[in-house]
């Protein structure tokens, strides 16, 4: 059972209407966010790339900016080492056409996710060396890697980290924490405790971008030159379930308006090819959409494919590439539905349901979707969730979190079980004897202090909203809370009491139900529901009888009533605009 809580945040919600030209309903809606104070609400609603941080601010950003200055002027060349994910390739991408604008001798290399793993290792810094690479930057990895680096400089390289994981410590016996910063010349990393900068959300290719635009300042060239890479900014924020509050938010509103007239071939056909409609482009198609795409490169063949896209020089090159993605995007889902399924059966046929921390193991799942299946599983139960497969050596895996439970120091507590980890509150990737599974699930249990109240999730309601409030004129307002992601989620309303009228099922497969609804004020909607339709029939079945699914699709559903949360939206459909809501939760 879910539990429906409804948000009471206080405010003067007329006086904040009247100064920024909004209902009063709409601010209180930004409150709701955590957006106090006029100075605040400003910032939310009409934020510009005026209002980003500079990245002078970061700890360390001097050195990296000096030393590459430096590098660059001899003629020395420079290896950029970045990770295998969506993030991972837009901040290399970002990091390549920033030094190459400014005549770098620079090239890349990604680990591979299966024979190299996450992160900077020695194989990736004797590669450099054998290829006479002076300087490695890291980006979206390299906090972790303190014996690597310390390798490197070893044999006389330079080294940048930039990154935004959470830097390792070793806790002392009172309990202290003394972090591990590695050996590099220059370490920018925002989770560094001693680093100023204000916000600490940014994703691994803002850092990249950050560095590139002070770069440029300092080599007297115009940074406005790269403002269009706000775009890879963009893609990377949300593909990498950042949350999209202030510069984020910032940089996702900017970046999606520059993609929808963006010059990248790559993007411009991946976009093509996958039916994403440029004008309408928002933050569900980079996350649901692109993002899947340009990560499939990396967990069924080669992250560097999707680098391959990001520079593809012709539309011949683009087309192709993009089409490539699709088709490995197409057949992660498959693998990601087969090994969903069979995690389910585990669980719902051996005592793991029981477990407040779920581990399962799937040998034969493919490592690169560990993390989707065990997402995947965190919604279905509501629990922290490892999902491990057999490596080459032992078991790895991913990890996905639920609000009350901090995967990073949980799993810090096992560090002597495993063989690698890290990560950060939701989510985590580790590696560890096959033989140490039974000890990691068992630990991870008997440590945990998890409530079932924490266990239950939470549906956050922003507020009751009657039918008759439903008008297009306010559906068009909630556009100005847009983007929608992560920290910045969509309004949830709530209406009590509503009164099924009709219903009728739609789709090939029978799985949308389109409603005739009615309030207690007699106001009549349309609405959707695009969810699970066994479940919402044997929840009306439970209340008004096995009768009740047959009442509703003939018509005779009057006498059935729900409560509901849900968003309100314009179904537009040959020419007609019909106001409607799309059903999100019932009881």
């Amino acid at each position: 059972m879910k539990n429906w809580v409804l948000l009471r945040k206080g405010g003067n919600f007329t006086k904040i209407g009247e100064r920024f030209h909004i209902h009063p309903r709409t601010a209180a809606l930004i409150r709701n966010r955590d957006i106090i104070g006029e100075e605040a609400v400003d910032r939310y609603l009409n934020g510009t790339i005026a209002d980003l941080y500079d990245g002078m601010l970061m700890k360390d950003m001097d050195k990296a900016v000096d030393l590459l200055k430096e590098k660059i002027t001899e003629g020395q060349s420079i290896r950029i080492i970045g990770d295998y994910d969506i993030d991972g390739v837009n901040a290399t991408y970002i990091l390549l056409e920033g030094l190459t604008g400014l005549g770098a001798r620079v090239d890349y290399d990604i680990p591979d996710r299966i024979r190299d793993g996450y992160g900077l290792n020695i194989d990736l810094i004797d590669r450099a060396l054998d290829d006479d690479i002076d300087t490695i930057i890291t980006c979206d990895n390299g906090i972790a890697a303190k014996n690597e680096i310390a390798y490197g400089k070893s044999m006389g390289m330079s080294i940048i980290v930039t990154d935004h994981h959470e830097v390792p410590y070793e806790e002392k016996e009172d309990g202290t924490r003394v972090f591990q910063i590695p050996p590099a010349d220059a370490v920018v990393d925002i989770k560094r405790e001693d680093c100023l900068y204000p916000y600490k959300g940014l994703c691994g290719a803002a850092v990249a971008y950050k560095l590139i635009e002070a770069l440029y300042n300092v080599m007297g060239k115009d940074p406005e030159d790269v403002d269009y890479l706000m775009e890879n900014v963009a893609i990377a924020t949300v593909g990498d379930v950042m949350d999209l509050r202030d510069e984020n938010r910032i940089f996702v509103a900017q970046g999606l308006e520059m993609l929808k007239r963006t010059k990248n071939l790559g993007l411009r056909a991946l976009m093509e090819c996958t039916g994403v409609n440029k004008e309408c482009l928002s933050a569900y198609h980079i996350g649901f959409v692109i993002g899947p795409c340009i990560n499939a490169g990396g967990r069924l063949d080669t992250a560097k494919r999707a680098l391959e896209l990001l520079c593809a020089g012709t539309q011949k090159e683009a087309d192709l590439l993009a089409g490539d993605l699709k088709a490995l995007n197409d057949s992660r889902k498959n693998l990601t539905e087969e090994a969903v399924k069979e995690a389910v059966i585990q669980v719902e046929t051996t005592g793991l349901k029981e477990e407040k921390v779920l581990v399962v193991y799937l040998p034969e799942c493919h490592e690169s979707i560990a993390g989707i299946v065990a997402g995947r599983l965190r919604e279905r139960y509501y629990k922290p969730v490892y999902v491990l497969t057999r490596a080459e050596e032992g078991a790895k895996g991913s990890g996905r979190s639920i609000e009350g439970y901090h995967m990073y120091d949980e799993l810090c507590k096992c560090r002597n079980l495993l063989t690698r980890f890290g990560g950060h509150r939701l989510a985590a990737g580790l590696s560890l004897p096959e033989e140490n599974i039974f000890f990691l699930r068992k630990a991870l249990n008997d440590q945990t202090t998890l409530t079932e109240r924490e266990l239950t999730e939470k549906i956050v309601i922003d507020m009751q909203l009657p039918l008759c409030e439903v008008t297009e004129s306010f559906i068009k307002e909630l556009s100005l809370l847009e983007p929608f992601g992560k920290g910045n989620t969509k309004p949830v309303f709530a209406q009590r009491k509503l009164s099924l009228l009709r219903g009728r099922l739609l789709g090939k497969h029978q799985n949308v139900l389109k409603l005739e609804v009615m309030d207690e004020d007699h106001t009549i909607m349309e609405a959707v529901f695009f969810g699970e339709m066994e479940s919402f029939f044997s929840c009306l079945s439970e209340k008004y009888g096995p009768d009740a699914r047959e009442q509703l699709l003939s018509g005779r559903g009057q006498d059935l009533f729900m409560d509901v949360t849900y968003y309100p939206g314009v179904n537009e459909y040959m020419g007609k605009k019909t106001l409607q809501i799309t059903i999100l939760d019932y009881r």
